[in-house]
């Protein structure tokens, strides 16, 4: 019965005479859309309707694509032979990137069934034997992968690769070729001859095919230590060395040529050490991700795969499934985190306009300093930039005033639970400040917390929440202490995004979106000297800079003070000259593995609106989180109560 409903939702009509057929192509990608989301989370729902999948001649692209993902993850033992006949009939059209989509399909078909690899790879050879140049390239591609899932077993076909060397033209097929020569030299009598050929274009090659010529000429210099062998990987370490600017290639061949002119042995470790074996996931989504897009089937977000309420709105009012709202009515988001106050919205100052801070450590015609100069020198000497400032001694007073409730960052009415939450410092550490309303009829009770992987390596250090049992109309509040784990750790550019599960025992598993704010990453010993700040500031690029509006500073006093609190250290503050500014020179530090020292000059005008912010760290990507933390700390704003009074 699904597979009857499904053939008549996803076939087209034939008629050249409809008007809405594409419409209905339309209504058919969406539809596959969702099966895609289903299947993931409930493959056995189709297991049996792999065949209502297949691609017809007058599918669109955008159709057959999604349909050849669906059909690779309905792929079974018993339905493998069908499969694969398919792919190899996509393989022989005329659209190439559709060819190549089908090729890859039939390799990774073989990663996730170990038992039809031989009967992927059968069906491989014979596409490679049909020597159009794409589709020999994209075999020895989706090859190279079944070598590393299930090594040394298909060894056999290599000699039939190898026959098709001088028809590689694109770099991915050249690497994986040399892969595969490189992985398996001891077993290919001609493998150092092979290697050699590839020399002759070795500099006008990819980076992705040098640095595999590089790894598989070492590979060969290791398992067949000939005089040939060792001609090739003289060549390969001198050219790559010496004749290249890709750094990544020279300091991979120096390390090389390190190890193995002074212990071969652990050369061998390094470079021969087992593999892990592969998996075949690009395109399986996240398991959180996952959980929450199903809950918005038949919404934007199971087309595109991503969640509405946080990509597809962000200047206008939110409408729609999937959006929590605050009882005023605004929307949550990740742009705000929950918290009202409104994050930096003046755009990044173009590169052209002066730079904040090289105006006061670049002058040589004297500054007025706020002191006398010492005797001997200039006002004016960079040595003595903050000689005469006021400098910040000891932690001004804090500014008395009661900590604001937490911002709400969930509401759901349907389950009865309202979450506020807030990254904040606590005790001299990091936490996650978290309170729960109880509008249903059942008490809550077992409490648990988690969070995904992010760019801080933010983890809780107990993932059982204190808030005890939360009775119907009741609320509670705790602090649930936060480490730092490298296995949560995401590399690359710093993401503020924090997204946090919580379970009770009632309601089940409740998914926010949070944002990590700078202020409660900074640790209370993050100041730094004068000399130390003047020093890093001149050695790192150039600085950052941004417009703050809507802040209003009357008293600088009252600023450092608030940003002390913040650990957001003022070292000095100075009149810039000849202009009614003040500057306000800080320093913190981040803490965990995603941390590093900033810095921010503020020019300001007390008792004027805005700020001028310039920002410079070894990690320059903090930059916006470090003029939200400003903006945030020195503003005044209203931040919407869940119910608990801290």
């Amino acid at each position: 019965m699904p597979g009857l409903v499904l053939e008549q939702m996803l076939s087209p009509t034939l008629s050249s005479h409809c008007a809405d057929c594409a419409a209905h192509l339309q209504v058919q990608y969406v539809a596959l859309r969702n099966i895609n989301l289903i299947i993931q989370k409930r493959p056995s729902i189709l297991a049996n309707e792999v065949k209502v999948f297949f691609c017809k001649y007058n599918d669109p692209i955008y159709v057959k694509l999604e349909k050849l993902e669906i059909m690779i993850k309905l792929a079974s033992e018993k339905n493998i032979d069908q499969v694969l006949l398919e792919f190899k009939e996509y393989a022989q059209e005329v659209d190439v990137d559709f060819v190549r989509k089908a090729v890859r399909a039939i390799g990774r078909c073989a990663v996730i069934l170990e038992r039809a690899a031989e009967k992927c790879i059968n069906v491989l050879l014979e596409l490679i034997q049909t020597k159009v140049n794409y589709v020999v390239q994209e075999a020895i591609i989706v090859i190279k992968d079944i070598f590393r899932r299930y090594p040394n077993q298909y060894e056999s076909i290599i000699a039939t690769l190898c026959e098709n060397l001088e028809s590689l033209d694109e770099p991915e097929a050249k690497a994986s070729m040399i892969w595969i020569i490189g992985e398996y030299a001891e077993r290919i009598d001609n493998a150092d001859e092979l290697l050699e050929s590839f020399l002759e274009t070795f500099p006008e090659e990819t980076s992705i095919v040098q640095l595999q010529l590089l790894t598989a000429t070492v590979k060969l210099f290791l398992k067949r230590p000939n005089e040939l062998a060792q001609r090739v990987i003289s060549l390969v370490l001198s050219c790559a060395t010496t004749e290249t600017d890709n750094p990544d290639l020279r300091d991979r061949a120096y390390i090389y040529w390190r190890l193995l002119s002074t212990d071969p042995e652990a050369a061998k470790d390094v470079v021969l050490c087992e593999k892990p074996v592969i998996t075949d996931d690009s395109s399986n989504l996240d398991p959180l991700l996952l959980h929450k897009l199903l809950g918005q089937i038949s919404t934007l977000a199971s087309v595109y795969h991503k969640l509405c309420g946080y990509t597809f709105e962000e200047d206008s009012q939110p409408q729609g499934p999937g959006l929590e709202h605050s009882p005023s009515g605004h929307a949550i988001s990740p742009s705000d985190g929950g918290v009202s106050a409104a994050a930096p919205t003046a755009s990044t100052t173009a590169a052209a306009s002066p730079a904040m801070m090289g105006d006061l450590l670049d002058m040589s015609d004297g500054i007025p300093p706020a002191g006398t100069a010492p005797p001997g020198k200039q006002a004016g000497d960079v040595d003595d930039l903050l000689g005469g400032l006021d400098i910040a001694s000891g932690a001004p007073a804090a500014p008395a005033s009661a900590p604001p409730p937490l911002p709400i960052l969930m509401q759901d009415p349907s389950r009865g639970v309202t979450i506020g939450g807030q990254l904040e410092r606590h005790a001299g550490g990091l936490a996650y400040h978290i309170s729960i309303v109880n509008s249903g009829a059942v008490p809550l009770s077992g409490f648990m917390i988690q969070t995904n992987k992010n760019s801080f390596g933010i983890a809780p250090a107990n993932q059982v929440l204190d808030l005890g049992v939360v009775p119907p109309g009741g609320s509670s509040h705790t602090h649930c202490p936060l480490t730092y784990d490298a296995a949560k750790l995401v590399p690359g550019p710093a993401n503020a995004e924090l997204q946090v599960a919580i379970k009770t025992d009632q309601v089940g598993v409740l998914f926010i979106k949070d944002v990590v704010r700078l202020e409660g990453l900074l640790e209370e010993s993050g100041a730094i000297d004068g000399a130390s700040f003047l020093a890093a500031w001149k050695a790192l690029p150039a600085e950052k800079q941004q417009r703050l509006t809507g802040l209003l500073v009357q008293d600088l006093e009252w600023a450092k003070a608030k940003l002390h609190t913040a650990n957001l250290f003022v070292l000095a503050h100075r009149p810039v000259p000849s202009t009614p500014q003040q500057a306000l020179y800080l320093t913190g530090r981040v803490a965990g593995p995603g941390g590093a020292q900033i810095m921010l000059e503020l020019r300001l005008v007390p008792g004027q609106p805005g700020i001028d912010a310039s920002f410079k760290s070894e990690k320059a990507d903090l930059a916006q989180m470090a003029f939200a933390a400003v903006q945030a700390v020195l503003s005044v704003q209203e931040i919407c109560d869940v119910g608990v009074t801290v």
